[in-house]
């Protein structure tokens, strides 16, 4: 650990919650330098899905370099991003009734989330953009300013401008139309709200705390944007990619977004890549006005179209996601059952999903527990309170209850231990 303390900027987190140098990784696990196995149930926070090194997407990456494969190419024609947009197209939009062109934007989802705000701004010739409570698009300055969380927006060093904060769907509570709310504001001349560009959303919100939008509530959301002539941006920046039971987090809802931000798992590898779907008519950009050096990796056009591929050819994938969905769930509702019914609950949809606690030093103290018995989980929220699962969809279920046993351990501990203090 020296190396990294002498070395490294100490603007490093997760390493100080998982204090153990890895090694090695394969599917759902995680092995450290001494042999040790962790199930993983962070995944990248949410760029693993296909797992660790999967062998088929490995073999493609390998086949490729060994063919002297062109690896950067900033945005000159390849035959590597000839495959993805081919496969892209065909199996994942054509199925979907979707009519999007692909954007691709530097590797990263808050450069996805920059390109989109940007795009809308100029289309529109509007400056104002509506986000949410305790959403997360990235912590680049104007992703930043779309972003709710006080820690990263606290980093920035200037003033966060051009964002109308929003209540979420049931931030007030389920008797609270926060759709209605929004209206409102936009009808009123006085209300202070600048008409809008656009309006950017997670239907899931990853670091936010696991909320999740009802479909109503999306569909209302959408409604709002046609009234008021604002275009919808769905993040699917970590809900996307099957992490909801569905390539996109929307697609039982029956929303066509202007615009839908893409990266972690898209490269289903690990692999730095981001775009974005953007309806054809938005496609306004002038060449090269939104660039970068790394905007063509092509490593990541080769395993992100094996990943679609392999996977998404049909819907034995899809089906699996949610099966196993079900299987967490119903392990978490166990432990609620067993530990807090009062205090504790299950948030989230699919395989993005987590228990919420009392408060982040509870949270906290069960993922530590849990790491030191084998199992890598993560919190999220507002006040970090939720325990937090993204582990590989690929996973097995009899690592899924293996990861539940631990969970359960790590919460009859915790909770056990609270009761105790309490009552002396």
């Amino acid at each position: 650990m020296k190396t990294f303390e002498l070395h490294e900027s100490g603007v490093r987190s997760y390493c100080r919650s998982f204090p153990v140098v890895f090694k090695q990784a394969r599917g759902a696990e995680l092995v450290t330098r001494e042999g040790k196995s962790y199930i993983d149930f962070l995944a990248g926070a949410g760029t693993l899905n296909y797992g660790h090194n999967h062998p088929v997407l490995k073999q493609a990456l390998l086949d490729y370099i060994a063919a002297d494969g062109i690896t950067h190419g900033l945005d000159m024609y390849s035959e590597a991003k000839e495959t993805f947009l081919s496969t892209f197209d065909r199996l994942i939009l054509k199925p979907r009734n979707m009519d999007y062109v692909m954007q691709f934007t530097g590797p990263t989802g808050t450069n996805a989330v920059e390109a989109a705000l940007k795009l809308a701004r100029k289309v529109t010739g509007r400056n104002n953009i509506i986000s949410f409570t305790n959403g997360f698009h990235g912590c680049s300055i104007g992703a930043l300013a779309a972003t709710g969380n006080k820690h990263h927006r606290g980093a920035a060093g200037v003033p966060l401008t051009d964002v109308s904060r929003m209540p979420y769907a049931n931030y007030f509570g389920d008797k609270v139309n926060t759709i209605a709310m929004m209206d409102k504001l936009l009808t009123d001349p006085s209300s202070g709200i600048d008409k809008p560009a656009a309006v950017i959303v997670e239907v899931v919100q990853g670091e936010g705390g696991l909320n999740a939008a009802s479909a109503e509530w999306v569909r209302k959301l959408e409604k709002l944007c046609r009234k008021h002539e604002m275009l919808l941006i769905i993040d699917d920046i970590q809900a996307g990619c099957g992490r909801t039971g569905t390539f996109f987090s929307f697609e039982e809802m029956g929303i066509k977004p202007d615009m839908i931000t893409l990266s972690k798992s898209l490269s289903g590898y690990g692999l730095p890549f981001a775009m974005v779907l953007l309806r054809k008519e938005l496609d306004q950009w002038k060449p090269g006005e939104h660039n970068g050096t790394f905007r063509g990796n092509n490593h990541a056009f080769v395993t992100a179209a094996a990943a679609i591929e392999h996977f998404w050819k049909d819907d034995e994938f899809a089906n699996s996601v949610k099966a196993k969905g079900k299987r967490i769930a119903d392990g978490m509702n166990k432990i609620v059952r067993r530990y807090g019914p009062d205090s504790l609950f299950v948030k989230g949809r699919g395989m993005m999903i987590g228990i919420s606690c009392p408060d982040g030093d509870t949270a906290a103290a069960i993922c530590r527990h849990a790491f030191d018995n084998g199992l890598v989980v993560e919190t999220s929220g507002a006040h970090s309170e939720v325990v937090k699962c993204l582990c590989p969809l690929i996973i097995s279920e009899e690592q899924i209850d293996k990861a539940m046993s631990i969970l359960d351990k790590a919460f009859a501990a915790v909770m056990s231990d609270q009761a105790a203090t309490q009552a002396s």
